[in-house]
């Protein structure tokens, strides 16, 4: 059996940023990761755009330098065409969603705001000067992923992933890998999609709506449902100098069979100038949920084909694309989440960063609730970021095991908000920021004094204040490319 001071399961964004924060704080790090290479849902699920976030600063930040210095890796965004400001005398149709182009006159300090407008209908100016994400390639991302980590000194183990565990009193005991190895660590983070880790001893874990009554939220329902948010099954396109309609595969429709009509499209300019397109959604969660992943991908990809020959039959200026790329995993935006020692909700939401009264806040978010097929809440664009606590982190009654992924302790509600990649990727530099501090100051990591905590995150650029300092925005005005 190996000992290591930290062990992080799931190689996604969360993972990510717990293995690389222990790792350059010198614990003794493992990450395993069942997939071939890193990089969760933003490689395997082709999300491979951020949107845009407050506080993503930190170990996001560090990822966006490191490829920045690659040519045609990563670039920032803004809003170009949208279905809700068509413009019938300068666009021949309305476009069928959303387009993000390329843009590059904006830095990463320009993708760090979201709150503050009115909304999308309502706001026009306020959101094309303020909103702006990221685009990036997949696979070097998961290539410069690789690197900081071992650089960093962190143990990788791709292809292998969780098998069970060994526990007593709240206390992972060991571990057992999937090759058959056996570990044991200071603290365990679970970074995974569904939670494996914690579903596997026992923690108490939650799927589906919430009703009103277990959070007193007003935008809950009055009684618990099945629901989920949506599924999407993202896809690229490459320019082609033909100009044609790809024919359909044989048993797929032209006409959309699943809802009244083929969903929106969110199209993202790659900076090689490929086209990122994601349906929202392709499947609704519950469907998803009940089909299992094998037969819900098979069907997405069906979708994937049907929307693709619309979009062309529909738009012209498609015509000239064909289609590159199917992402190998669905991108899965709800599952399961856990009970945990605070659980983040819609009055969080709803009070932001100034009128909240927690003293152990690690991260920020201010996207606001958004769901796919299923009621958000109605609360709309938030009017300042809300901190994550970190007790949202901790599953109740367990003492050295966290949670740094979108299964970590939060509400339907709260969990449609605080889901984004770089969200997680501030949860897992909580994280691993955590399992240094609780070693050093012989805790464990549940007790972890969050002064400590909060203290040494500034200390590793990650920001907890609202508004961002002029220093910070200085900082952070990093342009992509060289």
């Amino acid at each position: 059996m190996t000992t290591y001071d930290l062990v992080v399961v799931g190689g996604g964004a969360g993972g990510f940023g717990a293995a690389l924060a222990g790792s350059r704080l010198g614990l003794r790090t493992l990450l395993v990761e069942k997939a071939p290479r890193l990089g969760g849902t933003a490689v395997w699920g082709g999300v491979n755009s951020w949107e845009m976030c407050a506080g993503a600063t930190g170990v996001p930040f560090d990822l966006y330098c490191r490829m920045a210095r690659r040519p045609h890796a990563i670039g920032v965004t803004t809003l170009g065409r949208h279905l809700t400001y068509y413009r019938a005398d300068r666009e021949p149709y309305r476009y069928p969603g959303a387009e993000w182009l390329i843009d590059r006159a904006r830095t990463y300090a320009d993708s760090l705001h979201r709150c503050g407008t009115r909304g999308m209908a309502a706001d026009e100016a306020k959101v094309r000067a303020q909103w702006h994400g990221v685009s990036f390639e997949p696979e070097t991302m998961a290539e410069v992923m690789a690197a900081m980590l071992a650089e960093a000194g962190c143990t990788v183990r791709l292809g292998v992933g969780f098998a069970d565990a060994a526990h007593l009193a709240g206390h992972i005991q060991a571990l057992g890998l999937t090759d058959g190895a056996m570990v044991t660590a200071r603290t365990v983070v679970d970074a995974t999609a569904d939670d494996v880790v914690c579903r596997a001893v026992g923690c108490e874990v939650l799927i589906g709506r919430d009703d009103k009554a277990a959070w007193a939220e007003q935008g809950a329902p009055e009684t618990a449902t099945d629901e989920l948010n949506g599924v999407s099954q993202l896809f690229r396109v490459t320019r082609s100098a033909d100009d044609m309609i790809e024919p359909l595969p044989a048993g797929v429709d032209a006409k959309c069979w699943w809802r009244a009509g083929f969903p929106a499209v969110h199209v993202v300019q790659y900076p090689n100038g490929d086209l990122s397109l994601n349906m929202l959604p392709t499947m609704e969660g519950r469907e998803w949920y009940r089909l299992g992943a094998r037969a819900a991908a098979a069907e997405c990809q069906r979708r994937v084909w049907a929307q693709w020959h619309w979009l062309q039959s529909s738009c012209a200026e498609f015509r000239g694309f064909l289609m590159s790329w199917i992402a190998p995993a669905l991108g899965v935006r709800e599952s399961y989440r856990i009970r945990a020692e605070y659980q983040l909700t819609e009055a969080d939401l709803r009070a932001g960063l100034s009128r909240q009264q927690h003293e152990d806040i690690i991260a920020m978010a201010d996207h606001p609730p958004d769901t796919h097929g299923v009621s958000a809440g109605g609360i709309g664009e938030l009017r300042e970021p809300y901190g994550v606590p970190y007790r949202c982190l901790v599953p109740r009654g367990w003492r050295n095991l966290l949670v740094a992924s979108r299964g970590a302790g939060f509400s339907t509600i709260a969990a449609s908000s605080c889901r984004l990649t770089r969200a997680m990727m501030q949860l897992g530099q909580a994280a691993g920021t955590a399992a240094w501090v609780a070693a050093q100051t012989n805790h464990d990591a549940a007790a972890c004094p969050t002064a400590a905590l909060r203290e040494r995150l500034r200390h590793d650029g990650v920001q907890l204040e609202w508004p961002p300092s002029d220093a910070l925005r200085a900082r952070m005005a990093v342009p992509a490319g060289p």
